[in-house]
């Protein structure tokens, strides 16, 4: 399976994007789903999550209430709606499963101004 992350983009703090995830090569409508980001200089961490059926989520604890992951298995794509954000944001964002078992796209670049 190919994942492509994209929506990512240079936005103020407290601004808002929208990340999505399209999958090619394989269904992911079975797939527990994930968002990662990773710093520079940093270790690559969970940011959110959602059930194969979005029934369930689950967030990094910085970012709840401020994010939101959604998935349209139809279109086989999973979103991140990413609202006031912060510097500290600033990040690669990427999609996996929620097991990361799938392989890494190349992510999108995630920049928060102050």
């Amino acid at each position: 399976v190919q994942l492509v992350e994209s929506g990512g983009g240079l936005v103020q703090a407290g601004g808002s994007l929208r990340l999505s995830c399209a999958a090619s090569g394989r269904a992911l409508s079975s797939i527990d789903m994930g968002w990662y980001r990773q710093a520079l200089g940093k270790e690559r961490e969970f940011v959110a999550a959602i059930t194969w059926n979005g029934a369930a989520t689950n967030y990094l604890y910085s970012v709840k209430g401020r994010f939101t992951i959604s998935r349209d298995n139809a279109k086989n794509t999973v979103y991140l709606q990413m609202n006031s954000l912060k510097p500290e944001d600033t990040a690669t964002y990427y999609c996996n499963a929620a097991d990361r078992q799938l392989n890494w796209g190349q992510g999108t670049q995630v920049t928060v101004s102050t």
